[in-house]
């Protein structure tokens, strides 16, 4: 490793099997009646809300198998689906989202959705905790490309194909896309293939400009943070994940897995997840 993994570090052992997608993810889960009587009927008293950012390449349904296990025990969760056009953009997106929510907040970010949980959280009384998966946790001023390429190891340059969109005054912008027959290998390798080709065919394609755009704020300085690496990864190189969580003093855990670690993994990223709400309780 080219530089030490913070003291907190715990490993964990790659889980068996995998996590096929399910249904859309819903909003808000709704809440037992047992909770409800344990809250006096406010679903928001007591326990944060967890909210689920998706990154590029990825929908709202790649935490299907990690919400299900947050709404087994009650947690009140909500996904929603982030535009993938702009850094600054996505972030003020997410801040309504996040202003739209009563009481507590644990924000969940995987991939490019750590650059946007880490703008979008500044100045957000309400955001107690910022869980990290796989995901690039900028400093002000750094881009998402630009921490790809801090060490060796990303396949992605070689895997993504270049389509062109519309853009609002006119011309045309850049978006990228893992093609089809590489996005087992390149995003999810270790899940199933029908799955995996499930996740290729509605993958979302992301702005070149949102992965080049620089950030504005970087809210793991006053939040506390978590982070899970994702060893097997193909997309950030290991060595950027320990990188970024050891500067950003985040709890580590490592998982042998793929990028696509909700999905192929979502027991430990969902114990991750745990951990930082109840810190935030």
């Amino acid at each position: 490793m080219n530089s030490p993994i913070s003291r907190r570090t715990v490993t964990v052992s790659l889980l068996a099997g995998a996590a096929a997608l399910g249904t859309p993810v819903a909003a808000f889960s709704a809440p037992s009646p047992a909770q409800d009587r344990s809250t006096g009927g406010h679903p928001h008293e007591g326990r944060p809300t967890i909210v689920l950012i998706h990154g590029a390449f990825a929908d709202a349904s790649s935490w299907n198998a990690v919400v299900e296990r947050l709404q087994r025990q009650g947690h009140h969760v909500l996904a929603p689906a982030l535009p993938l056009r702009g850094l600054a953009s996505d972030a003020a997106y997410i801040r309504s989202v996040l202003d739209s929510i009563p009481g507590p907040i644990v924000l969940v970010g995987h991939s490019y959705g750590g650059s946007v949980i880490s703008v979008a959280a500044a100045d957000a009384p309400r955001v107690k905790a910022l869980v990290y998966i796989a995901a690039f946790v900028p400093e002000i001023g750094e881009s998402a490309l630009e921490l790809t390429a801090k060490y060796p190891g990303s396949t992605l340059a070689q895997a993504t194909a270049t389509q062109y969109y519309p853009l609002p005054g006119g011309g045309q912008g850049e978006e990228l896309i893992i093609k089809k027959e590489l996005f087992r290998e390149q995003f999810a390798a270790g899940v199933p293939a029908t799955t995996a080709q499930v996740m290729a065919v509605g993958q979302r394609p992301i702005a070149l400009a949102a992965l080049q755009e620089k950030s504005t704020a970087a809210a793991w300085k006053k939040i506390p943070s978590w982070y899970l690496v994702a060893t097997e990864d193909r997309n950030i190189p290991p060595a950027a994940e320990e990188w970024m969580a050891d500067r950003a003093g985040a709890r580590t855990v490592r998982v042998r897995a793929p990028h696509a670690v909700a999905v192929s993994d979502p027991g430990p990223v969902t114990d991750l997840i745990l951990r930082a709400t109840r810190s935030a309780r």
